[in-house]
């Protein structure tokens, strides 16, 4: 079905105008919505808040990792570890304050065995703060 020219002949074309009352009543609707909860958004409590100090936040603490190869080598911060040194390092730094976050990386195919020995280890001397670093997929 379509609008014809009102001429009452029946042979005209169909009418190419968009009804805009509809659009325009929508439009005055929303205006009037916003006139009247645009105050509501800006009103503000006016209250006197008190003064106070605060302290600065601590530093982050030194990360140390543990790298193991698939042979069972160990490195502290990428240096190479002798037979033994581990522990002394770990004593040592489980007295720094505040205390390091020691990360262990390992290779896929290092031995379980030495890995807990490692985490034994550190919990001996005190250190908290243990993760494990790998590699997303």
């Amino acid at each position: 079905m379509s609008f014809l020219n009102p001429n009452g002949d029946g042979h005209g074309q169909p009418m190419a105008e968009i009804n805009t009352t509809p659009l325009v009543d929508v439009m005055l609707v929303l205006l009037v919505i916003f006139i009247i909860t645009a105050p509501l958004l800006t009103h503000a409590v006016k209250i006197d808040l008190p003064q106070a100090s605060s302290q600065p936040l601590p530093d982050k603490p030194e990360v140390i990792s543990i790298a193991i190869d698939e042979a069972g080598k160990m490195y502290w911060n990428d240096v190479p570890l002798v037979e033994g040194e581990l522990k002394v390092k770990l004593q040592q730094a489980a007295q720094i304050e505040p205390q390091p976050e020691l990360h262990l990386r390992a290779d896929k195919n290092t031995r379980y065995q030495l890995l807990a020995g490692i985490m034994a280890d550190a919990q001996t001397v005190g250190i908290t703060k243990l993760g494990f670093v790998s590699t997303p997929e």
